[in-house]
């Protein structure tokens, strides 16, 4: 059946914002074009939309709701058309302002870091809202440096005095060998993600200072047996190489006016053994308690490169997307 061709238009208000939208050269439009399968003709601030009913409908939503972000003052590149793109073919009602404009903190590099999806959306929500956060899905979806930036955003407001950074110091498959130094020093390679995130925040002179004053502390997960943790933003990164055992002991570690946000990827589980992964347990066991939130990712939500997004279709594809004995599709628990 042939697809029904149609044509919509649409005006910019003022030439200086056609220009940002319509980007250098046309280069938004162009990526506009290429995605949807539309043709977009310009002149000046005039547009004329022509392709498939659907796709033409949807790219006049895109403009204008992404000029109506230009009205806000946020600054569009092309990653944001891609990202803004996704959310509107989910659904087309949505709206981006609620999303793009949720800003989270603005780093040393003046950059704002906001949501790209909503379960970005729903992920800093629930951080907001809930003591104990966990975020579940594949690489690139922000799970980690959206937690690091909440985690300095309520350092920087005063609602926590520091921010404590866990990892397991588990293989990916390497054999590291003989590691020279003091226990520190043998681990720090594996916590090096927790410090290019939090540099990336405040910068690295800022980050040393902080860390110097033990105002944010790295530390594997190891050293956080016997401690409690009070009026700290606690942060387990690669949570799914956890044992059931160290998961426990890592949710009893909060003290009063803490909050901790657990993330990983239960499809990259590195523990030797078969043994059972304390992520995969921490979903069936604390399913449902008051205070603890589930958030899940699926290759939708990546922001990094967009050849990340489809590494990770590609690679989902050729498991069958099998995430162990209690897991159905995009990591979620099967019902009970």
């Amino acid at each position: 059946m042939n697809k029904r061709s149609t044509r919509q238009a649409f005006t910019a208000p003022d030439q200086h914002r056609a220009n940002l939208l319509f980007g250098q050269e046309n280069r938004h439009l162009k990526q506009i074009e290429r995605t949807l399968g539309v043709r977009i003709s310009s002149r000046g601030g005039d547009l004329q939309i022509e392709g498939d009913e659907v796709a033409t409908s949807l790219a006049r939503i895109l403009l204008v709701q992404l000029d109506d972000l230009l009205r806000e003052g946020y600054p569009l590149y092309p990653a944001d058309i891609d990202y803004a793109i996704r959310i509107l073919s989910a659904d087309a009602s949505a709206h981006l302002r609620d999303i793009f404009l949720d800003t989270i903190f603005i780093s040393a590099r003046k950059k704002i870091i906001a949501p790209k999806s909503y379960a970005q959306k729903t992920y800093i929500d629930a951080i907001r809202a809930n003591d104990v956060v966990f975020g579940i899905g594949p690489a690139g979806t922000g799970k980690t440096y959206l937690a690091m930036a909440m985690a300095v955003a309520f350092l920087m407001k005063k609602e926590v005095s520091r921010i404590v950074l866990v990892r397991p110091a588990v293989e990916a498959g390497e054999k590291l060998g003989f590691l020279p130094g003091d226990i520190a020093e043998k681990v720090n390679p594996y916590l090096r993600p927790l410090y290019d995130a939090l540099y990336d925040m405040v910068d690295f002179e800022k980050g040393q200072g902080l860390i110097e004053k033990g105002v944010v502390e790295v530390a594997p997960l190891a050293f956080m047996r016997g401690r409690t943790l009070n009026d700290a933003f606690v942060i387990l990164d690669e949570a799914q190489n956890t044992t059931a055992e160290q998961m426990k002991m890592f949710l009893t570690r909060l003290g009063f006016g803490s909050r901790a946000v657990i993330t990983g990827d239960v499809t990259q589980i590195d523990l030797p053994g078969g043994r059972l992964s304390g992520l995969v347990e921490a979903q069936r066991v604390l399913q449902g308690v008051e205070g603890i939130s589930f958030n899940f990712f699926s290759d939708r939500d990546v922001v990094r490169h967009p050849i990340v997004q489809l590494i990770v279709q590609a690679y989902e594809r050729n498991t069958g997307r099998v995430t162990g004995d209690h897991f159905g599709s995009e990591g979620k628990p099967f019902a009970s």
